[in-house]
């Protein structure tokens, strides 16, 4: 089975210098099927998870699966009052099958090291354990996307789907099936109906963050699609697969709107606070340049107050290649073994990841002015408050 070892090549795509280039090349090559389980197979899987009288708890179950992920596939059924759902099954042994390639990860991070690494990867390691471990946890999800259901509950333009608990295990998950296009098929549309999904996907992404320190780890493409109205109007985003979601403390949250406060003002002393919130604080003057450079590249868009696209006239081949290189070679020159903190890894994870769909999209929006109307009532203990009684109210306990 080569679903978790897809899930890891998937996490570490977008972190610069975690692993030798050569390593990081082959898993980028994984793709996001993989082989399906059998008509059997899915049979006995289910009645392992629902009982012998499975079948009788649906109007209709495809046992051909509709879609394929790293560590399950979805199959289109319908319940016994006529509603679409998707039922998200687990494929067979995936803790143990975890297990092994996490303890491989380790390895191979391991000799990275002691190659005099830029970037110390023990906590990127670390971080990529505990999420990828709760992502086999179907219960914990189900709890995770009601909570985006409540924090985007005032998001019309955001689709979160409704949870079927009772159809539903630790192994299974199942949900309001959601339709809607690939977002690759809005690649040339219309100007304002690529810059109306942006929208979409900012505040998908952004407003549980910067509202409840709460974010979506996993921004590739195939976790939204795009509905429409059928009348060639864009509707909604609809936002899938809660088990790779990571949640802050809202000191972390705060230090990312000082960071990005602090790179407005060009203030260095507030820049330095701003990093020890993130779990940077003792950087030596040129490790503090190499992060002010990433951090100036990954805020770019939002600092910039005009309309603008996400590269702003780079190549989408070359955006940020020169920005991550100069990172690079100043760390190296100042000894390496720069420690990540855990935090890091998933914000910047979502960062780019967003920043690659609004790439795709080519939109263009004023950034600057989307998140600002985020942060205007921004506060820490209004951030800790909402987090506190959103995961309370799922019975989330973190």
């Amino acid at each position: 089975m080569k679903g978790p070892i897809m899930k890891v090549g998937q996490l570490l795509s977008t972190i610069p210098e975690a692993l030798p280039a050569d390593y990081a090349a082959e898993l980028m090559k994984l793709q996001s099927q993989a082989p399906p389980m059998g008509a059997g197979f899915v049979k006995r899987r289910m009645q392992a998870e629902l009982g012998a009288g499975w079948r009788e708890r649906f109007a209709e179950f495809d046992l051909k699966p509709a879609a394929a992920a790293s560590l399950g596939q979805v199959h289109r059924a319908k319940s016994l009052d006529g509603e679409t759902l998707a039922c998200k099954l687990q494929y067979p042994e995936m803790a143990s099958a975890v297990e092994t390639d996490l303890a491989q990860l380790d390895l191979i991070f391991s000799l990275h090291r002691r190659m005099s690494a830029a970037i110390d990867t023990r906590e990127i390691a670390y971080e990529i354990r505990e999420r990828v471990r709760e992502e086999l946890d179907y219960v914990r999800e189900a709890k995770v996307a009601k909570l985006y259901g409540l924090m985007l509950d005032k998001v019309p333009f955001v689709r979160v789907p409704l949870i079927h608990e009772g159809l539903s295990t630790r192994r299974l998950l199942t949900m309001q099936w959601l339709d809607g296009e690939k977002l690759t098929e809005f690649e040339s549309a219309p100007q304002n109906t690529r810059d109306a999904i942006a929208v979409g996907l900012f505040d998908a992404w952004w407003l549980p963050f910067l509202r409840y320190g709460v974010i979506h780890g996993d921004p590739h493409l195939g976790n939204y699609t795009v509905a429409g109205n059928g009348l060639g109007e864009v509707e909604a985003i609809n936002l899938f697969d809660y088990g790779c979601v990571r949640i802050f403390p809202p000191r972390f949250v705060l230090g990312v709107v000082e960071l990005y406060r602090a790179l407005r003002a060009n203030d260095e002393s507030r820049l330095a606070g701003a990093y020890a919130m993130w779990g940077f604080p003792k950087l030596t003057r040129g490790t503090f340049e190499a992060m002010n450079v990433w951090a100036r590249f990954i805020c770019g868009p939002i600092l910039d107050d005009r309309v603008r696209t996400a590269a702003d006239g780079v190549s989408v081949a070359e955006y940020g290649r020169k920005e991550i290189g100069a990172v690079m070679r100043a760390l190296r020159a100042g000894g390496g073994g720069l420690v990540v903190p855990r935090e890091f890894v998933f914000l910047e994870r979502a960062t780019i990841g967003l920043g690659g769909a609004f790439l795709r999209l080519g939109a263009k929006l004023n950034f600057h002015r989307m998140y600002e109307d985020a942060i205007a009532d921004f506060d820490e203990a209004s951030v800790a408050r909402r987090q506190s009684e959103g995961l309370k109210t799922v019975g989330l306990f973190v």
